[in-house]
């Protein structure tokens, strides 16, 4: 059966209308919390920093008391279910979907759809909002101060109503839909939530196998365990060449003509990524924003990586508006240095912790980017209603 056949079967017949989105929904702007009043315990507040684009997250959250208000402020609530959507600042236009049992408020700036249950399913406006991401940011405006007016929001952006004279199909349509999606979105999050654990553990095992006790192993200077440590020299770079750059943070460009090889560690020198350690290998060249590690034979390039990392270098960084870290300074910090075969063993255990939680090209990051396209795929061809075509005067 085609894709198109398909979205056909499940219309049966039904035909589509595009309607303003206030037609079959109700929208309730937040409420203006003071900031001076804000608590770090009581009653959440969603601020438009809370909302990733797909969930509300609280892990960063402010506080009030009820008791500090005279106005009633229980429609502002929000409860598990509800979708909200930043009204202004850099995440304008996400929503976020409320899956949390403890009530929480709308912040100004933050606003709440609320669906008119007899004609639209919340979940089949949560997947019509992600995919509409981009036409609700050109609503507020774009540029550097978007600012989403829920008027626009309501009147200007039209959903897609299958069989609305029948609001009993209508809903069915949208119910499959929904379920189609949300198992998709399901995967996914199942793979977040081992993402997070497996990070978790990553973090711990790190923790213990690169702390030791005092006199366990011998400590040394970075100067004493390293060939060399001084800064890159590459100042141009090609988008098309046999060999990589890398910067800073990661890869720049390209060159034909190499200037270092091995394994060798690079480190951020300036700026605000100051101190980001990063391991590569073969033949490249190298900015001259970052410093380059070469370790000796008796610092394994993989441990090192890992040591390097735990120890947050960006710590170490001196000057408030342009972070600088020298070749100097990493010369003379000192780090416990386990034998080789200990090295070895230790970096091998991270090096699978870092394959399942941070490879972009094998691991649980490649899994998740691979759903969730999949997702976006099926997300974007089930709302591929036909549109009535719009006159032009």
């Amino acid at each position: 059966m085609s894709e198109m056949s398909y979205l056909e079967k499940l219309l049966d017949g039904a035909e589509v209308e595009w309607k303003p989105l206030r037609e079959v929904c109700d929208f309730k702007n937040g409420f203006a919390f003071k900031s001076n009043l804000f608590k770090e315990t009581g009653l959440p507040i969603v601020r438009i920093t809370n909302i990733d684009g797909f969930n509300v997250n609280l892990d960063e959250v402010k506080y009030f008391s009820p008791n500090d208000y005279k106005e009633d402020i229980s429609s502002f609530e929000v409860s598990m279910g509800d979708i909200v959507i930043a009204m202004s600042g850099a995440t304008t236009g996400k929503v976020g979907f409320y899956k949390n049992e403890t009530r929480c408020y709308l912040n100004q700036r933050v606003g709440k759809f609320v669906p008119k249950r007899n004609l639209l399913n919340n979940k089949y406006l949560y997947h019509f909002l992600l995919l509409n991401t981009e036409a609700i940011y050109i609503l507020a405006g774009g540029g550097a101060q978007p600012n989403l007016s829920s008027n626009a929001l309501m009147s200007k952006l039209l959903i897609p109503i299958p069989s609305s004279s029948n609001p009993e199909k209508s809903l069915a349509i949208q119910s499959e839909i929904v379920r189609i999606l949300d198992k998709f979105t399901a995967l996914t999050a199942e793979l977040t939530a081992e993402l997070t654990m497996r990070k978790k553990q990553y973090n711990y095992y790190r923790d213990q196998l690169l702390s030791f006790d005092e006199g366990e192993v011998e400590w040394k200077t970075l100067g004493e365990i390293t060939r060399k440590i001084a800064s890159g020299r590459n100042k141009t770079r090609q988008a098309e060449g046999d060999f990589p750059v890398y910067g800073s943070t990661g890869l720049l460009g390209f060159t034909n003509e190499p200037a270092y090889s091995g394994d060798l560690l690079l480190v951020a020198r300036v700026g605000a990524y100051a101190g980001l350690v990063n391991a590569v290998s073969g033949h490249f060249d190298v900015s001259d924003n970052t410093l380059i590690i070469h370790p000796s034979d008796s610092w394994n390039s993989r441990f090192a990586f890992h040591q390097l990392t735990h120890m947050n270098l960006n710590q170490y960084a001196v000057g408030a508006g342009q972070p600088l870290i020298t070749g100097g300074m990493l010369k003379n910090l000192k780090v416990p240095v386990p034998s080789l075969n200990e090295q070895t063993r230790i970096a091998k255990i991270l090096d699978k912790f870092e394959t399942i939680t941070v490879s972009i090209t094998e691991g649980l990051p490649r899994e998740i980017e691979l759903r969730q396209k999949q997702y976006e795929y099926y997300r974007d061809l089930l709302f591929s209603f036909p549109k009535p075509e719009i006159a032009s005067y």
